[in-house]
């Protein structure tokens, strides 16, 4: 009982200050941390001593799992170079600059020292994506450092690994060499073979309430499998996950997809915060440990100092040489140096370090002191990067894709498949179709096209738009509806599951009409920008258009070796250039090099016009 109270207790406490943090926009990681840190020291509160098995096998499947199956493979293939180079050497290279620090300052053997190295070096997905989400980083950032965050995890585990058995002195250099190979390929290998077995499962499951199950399972049918083979789990988890999310379109039904996303952003949010307030409820204990372990106070305070120093610096004397030498090779994969620079400062340590720690044998020398300064590292690291990271991105004036690019590129996407849709229901009519399920159709789908456009042309001081009233006056329907069977139910006067259909075809309808959005739920304000007419003098002044030698090509991007995503005209001098969500983002720094302010879509249908110095559609 007083388990179960305690679990209820720390769910409720986490999922409230996340609440909070979110609310008042502040770091969500380090308000938990700092929470759980306050609670230690209270009389009633019990000591944590979380069991790194538990945590490794209960806690890092899921968390990896939910973060796996949203990561786009096209991405990642694209950032490939560099995903590797941080997952991999910079990880090795942080475990042995650590292990340097801590072999010079403390009397324990060098397998040791490498042993926290490792337990430090991986940084944090959880941490790192929960930043990224608060500040809206520009898209590549993000990619980079949640895929990395997905990786390094293994490359860490198998370092301290191999640096146990070393201070067993059961390992030789070979054998470490041969051990990482096997993680990482047998790893991936579990990974796809678990991935394709699921898969053919799914193509055979229809019931969502199945498939979430099988989701469900997914994490732990990947990890133990490859642990038992002494391969890695975090690679079979993240591999499998890549695959399965890639595949979902194609594997699973609509309603599966809904169902798996709902429960497992539930899943992450629960354990996101659940594991940064235990991370903050340990921090009495280790204290306590360390300063009672019999090594001078002086020295345990210079190692904890040294080891973080060197943990923060490691990133950036990583990052950016490998940045310069990726762009003397050749532009493709290249990473702008601003973005290196967030990147760098971006290494928020987590719960990997936190169940690495606990997993050193109980006979490890200094062994208080060493769980010291991992957390030491954890703590510091949220604290001086993750409150210090948004400052940065503003400074370097980095923004993630603008909310009207944004909305322009749901709407062009929804043209795009509206156009397929109504093409083939041309073909599938036949003369005994009824012309008013044709028109319904059509309607339909046309609708959804028009809801994003409409979202684009019109500010909040205009007429609501057609697809607006359609959902107030619906929604309104629905609500008279569904009071309606509510009342009838109260009456006792129809059938229980008779009711529960109906209710269900209501909320089915209601979930339908897309009043459920993700980016505004995130970003409230107004979307609309004004139009230019009257609040925009660059607008007025700017043309509709201009000739241009090219205007299917960004001429940076071909000779960058990179491609676009969308194009745009400055109309000012008429250069085309590629939008923000391209690689290059060349528009907006042909903008930041000549101070043009005006610029147009180039694309088919697209007729508006962007101004970047009042940021305003026309």
């Amino acid at each position: 009982m007083h388990v179960a109270i305690g679990l209820v207790v720390l769910v409720a406490s986490a999922a409230a200050l996340a609440a909070l943090a979110r609310r008042f926009g502040v770091s969500e990681p380090l308000v938990l941390t700092l929470a759980g840190v306050a609670a230690s020291y209270l009389p009633f509160v019990p000591e944590i001593h979380p069991d790194p098995e538990i945590i490794l096998l209960g806690l890092l499947p899921p968390l990896l799992y939910t973060a796996a199956i949203r990561t786009s493979l096209v991405d990642f293939r694209a950032n490939m170079r560099t995903i590797a180079s941080l997952s991999v050497g910079l990880v090795l290279f942080t475990t042995f600059a650590v292990a340097a620090v801590v072999w010079w300052l403390l009397p324990v053997p060098f397998a040791v020292a490498v042993a926290l190295g490792a337990v430090v070096a991986p940084p944090d997905a959880v941490a790192a994506t929960a930043v990224a989400r608060r500040i809206g980083m520009p898209r590549q950032i993000v990619t980079i450092l949640e895929d990395e965050s997905l990786f390094n995890d293994a490359t860490a585990l198998v370092a301290l690994r191999t640096a146990i058995a070393a201070s067993a002195g059961t390992v030789t250099v070979w054998q470490a060499g041969g051990d990482f190979l096997l993680a990482a390929g047998g790893g991936a290998a579990v990974g796809v073979l678990v991935a394709y077995l699921l898969a053919l499962l799914r193509r055979r499951i229809t019931d969502p309430v199945l498939d979430t199950t099988l989701s469900f399972l997914a994490p732990f049918a990947a990890y133990l499998p490859a642990e038992g083979i002494h391969a890695s789990g975090v690679i079979a988890v993240v591999t499998c996950g890549m695959i399965l999310g890639h595949g979902a379109p194609v594997w699973q039904s609509a309603a599966s997809r809904i169902a798996e996303r709902t429960n497992w952003r539930t899943i992450q949010f629960i354990l996101e915060s659940s594991v940064f307030v235990i991370i903050g409820l340990q921090v009495r204990a280790i204290l306590e440990g360390a300063w009672s372990s019999g090594l001078d106070h002086r020295t345990v305070v210079v190692a904890a100092v040294g080891v973080l120093l060197v943990t923060m610096l490691a990133r950036p004397l990583w990052i950016f040489p490998w940045s310069l030498l990726i762009r003397r090779i050749g532009p493709t994969g290249a990473v702008p140096l601003t973005h290196s620079a967030v990147a760098s400062w971006a290494g928020m340590r987590g719960v990997v370090t936190l169940a690495a720690v606990l997993l050193l044998p109980e006979d490890t020398p200094e062994l208080p002191v060493l769980k010291l300064l991992a957390l030491v590292v954890v703590a510091g690291t949220l604290l001086l990067q993750g409150t210090s990271l948004p400052w940065l991105v503003r400074l370097l004036h980095l923004r993630g894709p603008s909310r009207a690019e944004l909305a322009l590129q749901k709407a062009n996407l929804l043209q795009q498949a509206t156009t397929a849709g109504l093409a083939e229901l041309d073909k599938w009519v036949t003369p005994d179709t009824p012309t008013s399920v044709v028109d319904s159709l059509r309607d339909r789908v046309t609708w959804k096209s028009n809801a994003a456009w409409e979202r684009l042309g019109r500010s909040e001081s205009e007429l609501a738009t057609p697809t607006a009233e359609y959902r107030r006056l619906r929604l309104a329907m629905l609500r008279a509806e569904r009071e309606t069977v509510l009342r009838v139910r109260d009456s006792g006067s129809a059938d229980y599951e008779i009711l529960q259909y109906v209710l269900a075809r209501l909320d089915l309808e209601e979930s339908m009409i897309d009043r459920y959005d993700e980016t505004e739920e995130e970003r409230p304000e107004p979307l609309a920008a004004p139009t230019a007419g009257d609040s925009c003098a660059h607008l007025r002044a700017a043309p509709l258009v201009l000739d241009s030698a090219n205007p299917d090509v960004c001429a940076e991007c071909v000779a960058e070796g990179m491609s676009w995503v969308h194009l745009r005209m400055c109309l000012s001098c008429g250069h085309i250039a590629c939008c923000d969500s391209s690689v290059g983002n060349h528009a907006t720094k042909h903008y930041g090099s000549s101070g043009h302010p005006v610029m147009r879509s180039v694309e088919p249908g697209e007729a508006w016009r962007w101004c970047y110095v009042d940021e305003l559609l026309g």
